[in-house]
């Protein structure tokens, strides 16, 4: 791999730290000695400077050494003389993202947390992974057995494998305990969304620890103390400054880095934007909001009043009655209201990846009053049935419309429309980004450390658009083509076709 100067100066630093980490990088080997607790580095760059290519190329340098890659999937025996890593996200969805670039990615709350499996599919695990001979299982025929290990090999995720052998994680998995042993190596991408709690938290787990992030983007909601990674020291944060030629390829990344002149203002920039379009497919000026389209990806906003607004103009277009949901509804995650008895319950959740801002599709009712069926987006094992509390809230209405309520539960809000602050981690090939509220931003004269706001808004919004970025110009909807509908869901999931009358 032929590095840039700046990408070079960073991986040469980071070999250095894990070097006096127990690992060697150069030589491919792990160290008799070494494994002492390493200061947190930082790896900063704007999107298209290479930070998702140098961490894939490390994780594969580190792999080739002999690390042992924890997935927070299982974990067998550990061998006393290889050391550990995890390349982490702070939600399913950026982890998921990861994982599409080949670099086995898992969330944070999978780290935290560790499964506890039943003995049984334990041994099914250990033998996938290796470390044992293939075992017999009463009532799993040797069919089944062989569904998982192909699976296996294409996937390497064990609950993955264990769903395609007809197995559904409340059949081997028996709770959650809070990770009590230290690991080695932690890698964590999308450092900008990560809070003081759960830097401390990963601080206090891995010996050594290297965050990847973009501080061009957005605080995390709710601090008023920047990211975390800013705090470091000077000779801590290792920063890509160059523009690649593949990013350079792209007039949404042009656009974006764009946003960097001081002197920018709105309106040039909308003209940019045009002028992107008459030239690129890529960039699409839109007049109005595609309703198709936000039954998968939401529209970015900065307003909430626009985001009301928007959920509740794209339920009228697909006909949704007022008292109930459709299926293919999208949702969002606001939270996780259990009392402190129902702690493994509350892991159980946050450990399939069902954190605050997390993505999911509405699947239908569950068998118990108050419970859904839902598809997690991003989730290895994505389709499972919960206690829900859905809000749906509509314009001029101070209380939401609740069309099911748990005693307690998973707390949902409607997912048509997002604001960008909650996108962040999160990619679609496809994008739509409300222009007008990002002129209503360009007009409030807000900054946030030094940045107009809106050129922060602006450039999180592009950048979650992977292949196509909408730049919809007013306060328009276009009326869906075809129904909301589940079937592209109930076709991703391995194994047993999804059963919605089957008990939650």
């Amino acid at each position: 791999m032929e590095y840039s100067e700046d990408q070079a100066g960073a991986w040469d630093r980071m070999a250095e730290t894990l070097r006096a980490a127990g690992v060697d990088l150069v030589a491919g080997e792990q160290l008799a000695k070494g494994g002492a607790t390493q200061p947190t580095l930082a790896v900063v760059g704007k999107a298209g400077s290479g930070k998702t290519l140098l961490l894939s190329e490390i994780v594969k340098s580190l792999i080739d050494a002999g690390v042992e890659i924890v997935s927070g999937d299982f974990e067998g025996r550990r061998s006393r003389t290889r050391r550990t890593l995890a390349v982490l996200a702070p939600t399913n969805k950026a982890a998921s993202v990861l994982r599409g670039h080949g670099v086995p990615a898992t969330t944070i709350h999978r780290v935290l947390y560790t499964p506890l499996y039943h003995p049984d599919y334990e041994a099914i695990a250990e033998w996938l992974t290796g470390k044992a001979d293939r075992p017999r299982i009463e009532n799993l025929t040797e069919a089944a057995l062989d569904r998982a290990a192909a699976f296996y090999q294409v996937h390497a995720s064990i609950p993955g494998a264990l769903a395609s052998a007809g197995l559904r994680g409340s059949d081997f998995i028996q709770g959650w305990k809070r990770r009590d042993e230290p690991l080695d190596i932690g890698l964590v991408d999308e450092a900008s969304m990560l809070d003081e709690r759960q830097y401390a938290d990963l601080r206090e787990l891995f010996q050594t620890l290297i965050l990847f992030g973009d501080p061009a983007q957005l605080a995390p909601v709710g601090t008023d103390s920047g990211m975390v990674f800013e705090k470091l020291p000077e000779k801590s944060i290792l920063t890509l400054r160059r523009i690649h030629r593949q990013a350079a390829d792209s007039p949404i990344l042009d656009l974006a880095h764009a946003l960097g002149d001081p002197d920018l203002s709105f309106e040039t920039f909308e003209d940019m934007v045009r002028d992107a379009a008459a030239k690129d497919e890529r960039v699409v000026l839109s007049p109005r909001v595609d309703a198709g389209a936000m039954a998968r990806s939401p529209v970015l906003v900065w307003r909430n009043a626009t985001r009301v607004r928007l959920i509740h103009a794209f339920r009228l277009a697909h006909g949704a009655p007022p008292d109930a949901l459709l299926p293919g509804e999208p949702l969002i995650c606001d939270g996780i209201e259990l009392p402190l008895k129902h702690r493994k319950r509350r892991m159980d959740l946050e450990a399939r990846g069902l954190v605050k801002g997390a993505q999911a599709i509405y699947l239908g009712a569950g068998r118990k009053p108050g419970f859904s069926r839902i598809h997690l987006t991003g989730g290895e094992d994505p389709q499972f049935g919960v206690a829900s509390i859905i809000q749906i809230e509509s314009p001029g209405e101070e209380e939401p419309f609740i069309p099911t309520a748990a005693s307690m539960g998973v707390v949902f809000l409607h997912g048509a429309a997002v604001t960008i602050h909650k996108a962040q981690g999160s990619q679609w090939p496809d994008v739509q980004l409300f222009a007008p509220d990002l002129y209503a931003a360009a007009r409030s004269g807000r900054s946030e450390a030094g940045i107009a706001l809106w050129k922060r808004l602006a450039y999180v919004g592009i950048t979650r658009a992977q292949e196509r970025l909408f730049w919809v110009t007013r306060y328009a909807l276009a009326k869906p083509g075809e129904a909301l509908g589940i079937a592209d869901l109930l076709a991703e999931t391995p194994g047993p076709a999804f059963d919605l009358t089957a008990p939650t």
